[in-house]
């Protein structure tokens, strides 16, 4: 859990990146008020999402690893509630999330690049072609995957709190990910073995496990993109990720 004041600070940095990025009269695009619920499918990749409010289109991607899902926009703060009145806020389940509705096949060749097919694949589905991002945790590498596969197409992006690897800790999202999310993904799609999983978490977490997983420092340092990249966190942590000074430090101002 975040303090209350860390909580405001990363909604303060959020929403100041949102109004500066997508100008009130950029802003005024139709969309749903209420919250609309549906799914995006393409071929066997079935993607639940839903849309609330009006505006500038908001791609909005909840932390929680490989089990993110819309509910997990809660923590540290509800960015639906905070924006739906400005923007059109758009979230999804990702693929194969416990506890969520989305799932589709093990890409075990290209798994950052699957995620990043369905978020794209989502956003072509609602006919959107420019947008935003802000995203938690795990939400950090799929960012800066959709910078990489479609710098005209993010606006702007907001990583609050977000993931990267560490030498000392290489292993770390596999380990995490072999115990948990494997498990319980196997128990719901029988046709999906360990073995499967094995190689498709060793593709994602710990082949070329550096930085911030699907791009390299000379990309975050070339990006023209605005991003801003909220932390708030302790000393101590950012001595034990010291990824996170480098990647703020290659960001554009």
């Amino acid at each position: 859990m975040v303090d209350p004041l860390r909580r405001k600070i990363l909604k303060t940095g959020a929403a100041a990146t949102m109004m500066a990025a997508a100008p009130r009269a950029l802003a005024q695009q139709p969309g749903q008020r209420g919250a609309a619920m549906s799914f995006y499918e393409k071929g066997s990749v079935r993607i639940y999402f839903e849309e609330t409010g009006a505006g500038f289109p908001l791609l909005l991607i909840a932390g929680g690893g490989l089990n993110s899902t819309i509910s997990g926009l809660s923590n540290p703060f509800n960015p639906i509630d905070e924006f739906k009145n400005e923007y059109r806020c758009i979230a999804s389940d990702l693929r194969n999330a416990t506890g969520g509705q989305s799932s589709g096949p093990l890409e075990i060749d290209r798994p950052w690049d699957a995620y990043t097919d369905d978020h794209l694949g989502l956003m072509d589905h609602l006919g959107i072609d420019r947008f935003m991002v802000l995203g938690f945790c795990i939400g950090g590498p799929f960012i800066w995957n959709l910078l990489r596969r479609a710098p005209n197409r993010v606006v702007a992006a907001v990583l609050a709190q977000p993931s990267g690897s560490r030498p000392e800790m290489r292993d770390l999202f596999y380990d995490n990910n072999i115990k948990g999310w494997g498990p319980e993904l196997i128990k719901r799609r029988p046709e999906i073995t360990m073995t499967m999983v094995d190689a498709f978490l060793t593709k994602m977490y710990r082949t070329n496990p550096d930085f911030v997983f699907t791009v390299t420092r000379d990309f975050v340092r070339s990006c023209r993109t605005p991003v801003l990249i909220l932390l708030t966190i302790s000393r101590r942590i950012r001595t034990r990720w010291p990824w996170k000074r480098r990647c703020s430090r290659r960001t554009p101002k």
